[in-house]
């Protein structure tokens, strides 16, 4: 099973019919896809199920409808224990970003970070999950695939917002400010906390 995002609201692909009783059902093709994703995004429905019998080929059947975007970003946490925020578009987000031609998951991940926080000395801990959301990019949807990896750094410096990325603020935040900011971040980046 994949959980899709647009919009906050779930869009479920998977190969379980009993998993699919809550929601609206979708087919697996062009028009089928585009309906569930505009209903997700007009809140006229809570979640949709896209049903595939086979789990491998599901994923790679909804991406020759929806383009796929591949990134990855970091959960950082510093000496203090405290995570890296961003704050970009009204919500507070983790650094990520798109992966280059030819660049490995994991050195993605850092430059990514590196560039929109100016953070340095980034060292990856272990993969955490992949995440997937659902944007509009010139006009057409476009699934983004992020895959998240636990970072640590003992970094001290100025922490720098890369600004033609929309990106307003840079702060490290402990526990409280934490949860403070999940109540105005997106629904992936709060699972990624457990939230």
């Amino acid at each position: 099973m994949y959980k899709v995002f647009v919009n906050e609201s779930p869009l479920i692909l998977t190969n379980k019919l009993s998993e699919t009783a809550n929601g609206e059902y979708y087919l697996l093709n062009e028009d089928s896809i585009q309906d569930a994703i505009k209903a997700l995004k007009k809140k006229k429905i809570e979640e949709a199920y896209i049903y595939h019998p086979n789990h491998e080929e599901i994923l790679k059947k909804f991406t020759k409808k929806i383009p796929l975007t591949v990134a990855a970003g970091g959960v950082v946490t510093n000496a203090k224990g405290k995570v890296l925020f961003i704050y970009r578009n009204e919500k507070w987000d983790l650094p990520k970003g798109k992966l280059d031609k030819g660049e490995s998951i994991e050195d993605c991940a850092i430059r990514e970070v590196m560039e929109e926080t100016g953070v340095k000395g980034l060292r990856i801990e272990n993969f955490l999950r992949t995440t997937y959301h659902i944007y509009k990019n010139s006009g057409a949807y476009t699934l983004k695939e992020v895959h998240w990896f636990a970072m640590k750094t003992d970094y001290t410096g100025k922490l720098r917002p890369e600004k033609k990325e929309g990106i307003k603020k840079v702060k490290w935040k402990g526990p409280k400010k934490i949860q403070k900011a999940l109540q105005n971040s997106y629904t992936n980046i709060k699972i990624l906390f457990g939230a």
